[in-house]
């Protein structure tokens, strides 16, 4: 369940639009309240409408290159963790703060793990143990060149971006509406 409801976080975000409290003072007005949240409320609000502000109930699964391609947006262009969620269409800012800390921790690698708890039974703990140690030398070759071409990728889409930001920008602008309109059509 959501710390604060959807009616909560409208109530605020009109008051704002239509009130002369800023941010602070409406956070003082409800007391435990940050202002840098109902900023992000105000904001997401702005960009996406009601759908902004509503939590959602489907987990959402993204591709080891969409992150990459949100960090390297953010990192480029310099924006905030905000500005990138509205640009992506994205609801929550905090995800790509996540996937920020982990890209700089564990590399590529960090951003392809699953969350989750691992599983307590001890069968599995056994095989994986077992998947590990027979996982043959092709099998780990083949992997390690999976991530060597995920990292050639990034790096030649650095270097494009690099030598012509605006051209670069625009090519992902327009494929980013034809992936859009894909999913609108699924």
């Amino acid at each position: 369940m959501a710390k604060y409801s959807e009616e909560f976080k409208l109530q605020l975000v009109n008051e704002y639009l239509n009130g002369c409290l800023g941010y602070d003072l409406l956070a003082k007005k409800y007391k435990p309240l940050a202002s840098s949240k109902i900023r992000r409320w105000v904001r997401a609000f702005k960009a996406f409408g009601i759908e902004g502000l509503k939590k959602k109930m489907k987990k959402q699964f993204y591709s080891v290159q969409f992150k990459l391609d949100v960090l390297n947006f953010m990192k480029q262009t310099g924006a905030s963790y905000q500005s990138t969620a509205i640009h992506f269409k994205l609801n929550n800012p905090n995800l790509i703060a996540t996937w920020y800390s982990k890209f700089s921790k564990e590399g590529v690698e960090g951003l392809e793990r699953v969350k989750g708890r691992p599983s307590m039974s001890k069968k599995s703990k056994t095989t994986t143990k077992k998947t590990e140690k027979t996982m043959s030398r092709e099998e780990q070759l083949e992997r390690e060149n999976e991530l060597l071409r995920l990292e050639v990728a990034y790096l030649k889409k650095l270097k494009a971006f690099r030598e012509n930001p605006n051209a670069f920008l625009e090519k992902y602008k327009q494929s980013s509406h034809l992936n859009s309109k894909q999913k609108d059509l699924d």
